[in-house]
């Protein structure tokens, strides 16, 4: 009897097996799918309403699919997600798209707390919304409905967004603990997967690094500190939560250190400076060649380039404003009238920092657009059209540019009378007028005005010595500028040398195809009908036609007719007789006219 009750449960569990090795496991590939969507609708440019916007539409197609609505025909029913109603890895696009709209929504609200502090409370809800929907997935994809893979994405995500979560409420020690899980879960999946897609949970892996340090920062484990603080704020990229918090840690830093500066000394005049706003961007310019030496591409230094001179645009009008009240008080007092020099002292210092960042940004734009014009890749994917060409005019007008900003420089107030940076920017400017004057015959070369390209070759490699020669008569040239002036030099001689060697070709293929030219005129087809000959193009008749000589009209002269006499004909004439009474009288008047 008990080997008989033992049977029934030996095929139960042999049933329990067959239905868990035929039970279907669903994948997702949460990362890929997220990312593709981020940079197809909205994220490529920050535009997390059109993002949030596509989650929404996106959710609701979904449901539809799946027939999963909440709404019947009479009443709003809410229905829940749960293992026993999956049937399809759609099922669980669901929670995942719910996460991205909330995080959506919470990032678009991070734009306006910056001006609204009342939207930092909404922002923190919708956070926690995302959070929710984020560990629903994980809890999901944790039975064994799913693969291993999907289980490990589900688990680094909701860690990814619990970690969002915790870094806005500045609870730093739970938000390093679920970052460094995050991280540490997608460098092992990378390491694991194949190398067509490792790349992208590597660079997931990077992008939670900043904030895994920021956190480290606050926690005041010493590890971190300011200058590592500034390179976050260069890497952290589009993560608009840390970039905030980065942002306000480094304007407190910065308060703090202009708190102890109470003047500045340039060009050997020492002024104070009063106005906070002002002490904050003296440091913050002073920081800034840091900054962009630490940036890696060319769109995170312009980018800091561009936030730099938006706050002296912001500067000056400060100190114009000042101008003014302090000017009024000038005219009751004479101890005013030194505070308005020291004024338009500091205006100028800040005229000449933003007109010298300028300068830094052009140079910066042109050697951008010199790698463009010169490399091979590039060249490709302009003949492919999947950029737009950079021409030597873009250059041209980017040197004029910077000459002007150098003529600017000059006419700032107090700085005619300084001898050594006078001499400085007309070094300058002649370098300048040298990298124009080459392009201008790159124009040329293109355009084969060989005579004209080989003449402003000529006058550039003219400029570019005596560019280099004035550098090395200052106490500090920029190593920079005299390199790129070395290149230079030995580009446009080499230039100027293929140049002349392509005229002097071009006249020999004249030549050759002088020499081999038919000198008889093609008789036409009308006057050759006899004679057969090759020609794709036959000339049927000569047009205009050719001049033919023609017998001449003989031409009659009456010589005689001057020499003859003709007859009176004074008989021949009738002549009319008046009578009557009139006839009479008339008569009798003027008399007869015999």
């Amino acid at each position: 009897m008990a080997e008989e009750a033992e049977k029934p449960n030996d095929e139960q569990k042999d049933k329990a097996e067959i239905k868990q090795s035929d039970k279907v496991l669903y994948s997702l590939e949460i990362l890929s799918s997220i990312k593709e969507s981020q940079s197809q609708h909205g994220l490529r440019h920050g535009d997390y309403q059109r993002y949030r916007q596509y989650c929404a539409r996106r959710l609701r197609r979904i449901r539809k699919s799946l027939r999963f609505v909440h709404a019947s025909k009479h009443r709003f029913h809410q229905r829940k997600l749960t293992v026993d109603v999956i049937t399809d890895s759609k099922f669980l696009l669901l929670p995942l798209v719910n996460a991205e709209r909330a995080w959506a929504y919470a990032m678009q609200l991070r734009h306006l707390a910056n001006t609204e502090p009342r939207k930092r409370f909404h922002l923190i809800k919708r956070l926690k919304k995302a959070a929710l929907h984020a560990a629903a997935l994980a809890e999901l994809c944790q039975h064994d409905i799913c693969d291993v893979r999907t289980k490990l994405e589900a688990q680094a995500y909701s860690a990814w967004m619990t970690g969002n979560l915790k870094f806005e409420l500045q609870e730093w020690q739970e938000a390093l603990d679920v970052f460094s899980e995050a991280k540490t879960i997608y460098e092992k999946l990378a390491s694991a997967l194949p190398d067509e897609v490792k790349t992208l949970y590597l660079q997931r892996a990077d992008e939670i690094t900043p904030n895994v340090r920021y956190c480290a920062y606050n926690l005041g484990d010493g590890s971190t500190d300011i200058e590592d603080l500034v390179k976050l704020r260069v890497h952290a990229g589009d993560q608009d939560l840390l970039v905030g918090k980065l942002d306000e840690v480094l304007a407190q830093s910065r308060e703090q250190q202009a708190e102890m500066m109470k003047e500045i000394t340039w060009r050997g005049q020492t002024i104070p400076v009063k106005n906070e706003k002002v002490r904050v961007f003296i440091l913050q310019s002073q920081e800034s060649s840091r900054e962009i030496e630490r940036a890696e591409s060319f769109e995170q230094k312009m980018e800091l380039f561009d936030s730099l001179l938006m706050a002296c645009k912001d500067v000056q009008q400060i100190i114009k404003d000042e101008l003014k009240t302090d000017g009024d008080k000038a005219k009751r007092s004479h101890k005013s009238e030194a505070q308005v020099a020291n004024m338009e002292f500091l205006l100028s210092y800040i005229s000449f920092i933003r007109l010298s960042k300028t300068i830094d940004r052009n140079q910066l734009m042109a050697e951008s657009f010199k790698t463009e014009l010169d490399t091979e890749d590039t060249k490709k994917e302009l003949e492919k059209g999947r950029r737009k060409a950079t021409k030597p005019d873009d250059l041209i007008r980017l040197y004029d540019i910077l000459l002007q900003n150098v003529s600017d420089l000059l006419e700032i107030q107090g700085l005619a009378d300084d001898v050594e940076l006078s001499q400085q920017l007309g070094t300058q400017s002649l370098a300048f007028r040298a990298h124009r004057c080459f392009y201008i015959a790159e124009m040329y070369r293109i355009a084969k005005k060989w005579g004209e390209a080989t003449g402003l070759y000529d006058r550039c490699v003219t400029r570019a010595t005596g560019a280099l020669d004035q550098y090395k008569l200052l106490s500090e040239p920029n190593v920079k500028e005299v390199t790129s002036l070395q290149d230079l030099l030995v580009k446009a001689r080499g230039r100027k040398c293929t140049t002349h060697a392509s005229s002097i070709l071009e006249m020999q293929e004249i030549e050759q195809k002088m020499e081999g030219a038919k000198l008889e005129e093609a008789k036409p087809l009308l006057s050759r009908l006899n004679t057969y000959s090759e020609d794709p193009n036959p000339l049927l008749v000569s047009f205009p036609p050719d001049f033919e000589p023609v017998p001449c009209k003989p031409l009659f002269f009456d010589l005689a007719v001057n020499h003859i006499q003709f007859p009176s004909l004074k008989d021949h004439v009738e002549k009319k007789k008046a009578g009557g009474i009139t006839g009479f009288v008339n008569r009798l008047i003027w008399g007869s006219s015999k």
